[in-house]
C-alpha cells in the first residue's frame, strides 16, 4: 500500500506504470550506448589483454599506483582532520555573542567558500614557494592540504552552525535556566545533540575532500590520478589506467561512506539507549564545572 512522504505524494497506479516504462526505456538507451562504446573501443584495440597486463604486474602497483594511493589518502586524512578543527572554530565563532567574532568568522567562511579549491591550492603553492615556508619536496603536499582545509573547513563551519540552529529552542532555554555558561551549553548540550544531525552532511564533505585531493595533479602532487596517468604514459594504455584509477577512487569513497554510516548508526543507537545515563553524566559535569 502506498503512503505519502515528506517530500512528495506517493505515485498512483498510472504514475507507477509510467515510471516503469520510463525506467525500461532509459535502461535500454544506457545499455545501447554502453554496447556502442565497447564495440568502438574493441575496434580501436583498447580492450586487448595486453593493455590490461600491466595491472597484474607488481611493479606497476609498487612504482605508480600504490605511492599515488598513499598520497591521496595522506592528503585527504590530514585535510579532513584540520578541516574539522577549523570548521568547529569558525562554526562556533559564527554563533558567538560577540559581534566582532561573528563578523570575522562569517567573513572568513564566506570568503573561502566562494573560492574554488584548485585556486586555493595554486595560491598556497606559490605563496609557500615565494617565502620558503616548506621544503621544496613538500610544497605540493602542503598546498593540497591547505587548499582542502580552508575550503572544507568553511563548509563544515556552516554545517555545524546549521546543525546547532536546527535544535529546538527549548534546549538552550533549559540550559540557561540551569545557569549554565555559554561554553557549557555549547559543549554539554548543543554540540552532542547536533552531531547526529550533522553526520550525513559531514560524511558527504569528507567524500568531497577525498575526491578533491585529485586536484593536486595541477601542481605536481603525486596522488592516485597523477600516478595512473604516469603509468599510462609508460605503458601506452590510457583507457585501462583511467578505469583502474576510477575503480580505486570508487572503492575509497565507498569504504569511507560505509564506515561513516556504521558510525552514524551506532551514534544514533547509543543516544537512544543512553539517554538517562547521558543526563546523569551531564549533570555531574555541570556540577564539576561549577
Amino acid at each position: 500500500m502506498s503512503s505519502s512522504t515528506v517530500l512528495y505524494d506517493a505515485p498512483g497506479p498510472k504514475a507507477r506504470r509510467r515510471n516503469r516504462v520510463i525506467a525500461v526505456v532509459f535502461g535500454a538507451i544506457v545499455l545501447a550506448v554502453a554496447v556502442y562504446v565497447l564495440v568502438a573501443l574493441g575496434d580501436n584495440g583498447q580492450l586487448t589483454a595486453e593493455k590490461w597486463d600491466p595491472f597484474i604486474q607488481l611493479d606497476t602497483w609498487t612504482t605508480y599506483l600504490l605511492p599515488g594511493l598513499w598520497g591521496t589518502i595522506k592528503a585527504a586524512v590530514l585535510s579532513i582532520v584540520f578541516a574539522l578543527v577549523l570548521g568547529a572554530i569558525l562554526g562556533i565563532g559564527r554563533l558567538s555573542d560577540h559581534r566582532a567574532i561573528r563578523i570575522l568568522s562569517g567573513g572568513t567562511v564566506e570568503f573561502f567558500r566562494a573560492i574554488p579549491v584548485l585556486i586555493l591550492m595554486i595560491f598556497a603553492y606559490y605563496l609557500f614557494a615565494e617565502y620558503a615556508v616548506f621544503p621544496a619536496e613538500q610544497l605540493a603536499f602542503a598546498a593540497v592540504v591547505t587548499g582542502l582545509t580552508l575550503y572544507n573547513g568553511s563548509v563544515i563551519a556552516e554545517i555545524l552552525r546549521s546543525g546547532i540552529n536546527s535544535l529546538p529552542s527549548g534546549q538552550l532555554e533549559a540550559a540557561n535556566s540551569l545557569g549554565m555558561r555559554k561554553s557549557q551549553t555549547m559543549r554539554l548540550v548543543l554540540l552532542p545533540q547536533s552531531v547526529t544531525a550533522m553526520l550525513p552532511a559531514l560524511i558527504s564533505q569528507m567524500v568531497i575532500a577525498l575526491k578533491d585531493s585529485a586536484l593536486g595533479y595541477a601542481i605536481g602532487y603525486i596522488e592516485v590520478v597523477r600516478s595512473g596517468i604516469q603509468s599510462a604514459s609508460f605503458y601506452g594504455n590510457y583507457l585501462p589506467a583511467l578505469v583502474v584509477v576510477a575503480l580505486i577512487m570508487i572503492a575509497l569513497n565507498f569504504g569511507l561512506s560505509s564506515f561513516a554510516t556504521v558510525v552514524e548508526r551506532r551514534v544514533r543507537e547509543g543516544k537512544r539507549k543512553g539517554t538517562v545515563g547521558d543526563v546523569t553524566i551531564k549533570d555531574d559535569a555541570i556540577t564539576a564545572d561549577r
